[in-house]
């Protein structure tokens, strides 16, 4: 009977103590001032609205590391289209890195598009804009 009890509370408190964890709340939406490049330009732009030189800074250099941090895969992926030899260019390998490269691309033209706005803003407002050259 003591064993029955035992295993009962210890049935409860592994239930218990697994109840939180499920109910925690996760934030779908990346907060404001983070780096998202399907974020829409209007929203970015209307965001920078609402930021000081400080925050708008910030968030320019984050996404500048963003950009920057992208290049060395240009590179590599470019790196390898390279090497592959002309009779291969249309095979599946360099379509497929074709593709890697082209979403890159446009991962990076956006980021860029975001930290445009948001130099631009600090422009506006006279705001330092050292270190924040691409």
């Amino acid at each position: 009977m003591k064993t029955g009890n035992w295993l009962a509370i210890l049935m409860v408190f592994c239930v218990g103590s697994l109840i939180p964890a499920g109910c925690s709340s996760k934030s779908e939406e990346p907060q404001a001032g983070s780096v998202d490049e399907s974020k829409p330009v209007s929203q970015v732009k209307a965001e920078a609205e609402n930021m000081n030189v400080e925050q708008l800074k910030a968030i320019a250099l984050k996404y500048k590391e963003a950009i920057q941090a992208k290049e060395p895969e240009i590179k590599k992926i470019t790196d390898k289209i390279k090497e592959i030899p002309i009779a291969e260019a249309l095979g599946k390998e360099a379509t497929n890195l074709k593709a890697d490269l082209q979403e890159l691309n446009k991962s990076v033209a956006a980021l860029r598009e975001h930290f445009q706005v948001y130099v631009s803003k600090l422009k506006t407002l006279k705001g330092d804009l050292t270190g924040l050259e691409l």
